[in-house]
């Protein structure tokens, strides 16, 4: 692992295994951690100032979200996650999360709605500022607790798991020109957007904004295999030792 990766200092008040998975699973938005490369939990537990076993159980949990695999003897694997893999688990989120935004704008009080405006808000902050790792945070926080309303916690429970396994890993990198803080702006404006329709009580005008803004997926996609590629305008300095991954939310 590169020594440049900041150290992060643990806090007394969220278990040591919780606060290294989070950490973990920004390294792996921000590029720190890179497909197909395999880490050891001691030499990860060096760098966040802990022992090797919250490092060893955090990486466990990572595991079981699809995002790192283990490798015998030696340590985690950062998984890869391919084109295929994205538009199978954008195809399924928006399966749940097209009908239920219908069906939250049809139930749900304008207090409840307006509870998502700090998240949608956070999220627009983030994106003109092109902090991908921010704004991803919201988004997941806008996402998950829009699908709340429903008031069915296995949905909930099911969009966060793919949302999850779909993490655009390295894109922050990418994401450092007009284009890529474009993208994000236009995904944080449909999240606003949603909500006011919402809102208004328009159920097929969110239901169909629901399903555009999932597409945005593709387009975050889009701008990182631009950066990826030689010859396509970026550096092609995110290899992965083994090879271009054919695709990646």
């Amino acid at each position: 692992m590169s020594d440049s990766r900041p150290r992060r200092s643990v806090s007394p008040h969220q278990p040591v295994r919780e606060q290294v998975a989070d950490a973990l699973r920004a390294a792996l938005t921000a590029g720190e951690l890179r497909p197909g490369r395999i880490y050891s939990a001691p030499a990860l537990a060096a760098e966040y100032g802990v022992s090797a076993t919250p490092v060893r159980e955090a990486m466990l949990d990572l595991a079981r979200e699809g995002l790192v695999e283990t490798v015998r003897n030696k340590g985690f694997r950062v998984a890869e996650t391919t084109e295929r893999d994205l538009a199978d688990f954008t195809e399924i989120r928006a399966l749940i999360e097209v009908p239920t935004a219908g069906r939250v704008a049809r139930a749900a009080t304008a207090g409840q709605l307006a509870e998502l405006r700090p998240a949608a808000d956070e999220a627009m902050a983030a994106a003109r500022a092109g902090d991908l790792v921010s704004y991803l945070d919201a988004d997941h926080r806008f996402h998950l607790g829009l699908l709340s309303l429903a008031g069915n916690p296995r949905l909930v429970e099911t969009v966060g798991d793919l949302r999850r396994r779909s993490r655009l890993h390295g894109l922050a990198g990418a994401l450092t020109g007009a284009g890529g803080t474009r993208v994000l702006v236009e995904s944080a404006r449909e999240h606003i957007e949603l909500l006011d329709l919402m809102l208004a009580g328009d159920a097929d005008g969110a239901e169909r904004r629901m399903r555009h803004h999932l597409t945005q997926a593709r387009a975050l996609w889009a701008v990182r295999r631009r950066e990826r590629v030689p010859g396509r305008g970026g550096s092609g300095r995110a290899g992965t030792g083994r090879g271009e991954p054919p695709g990646s939310r």
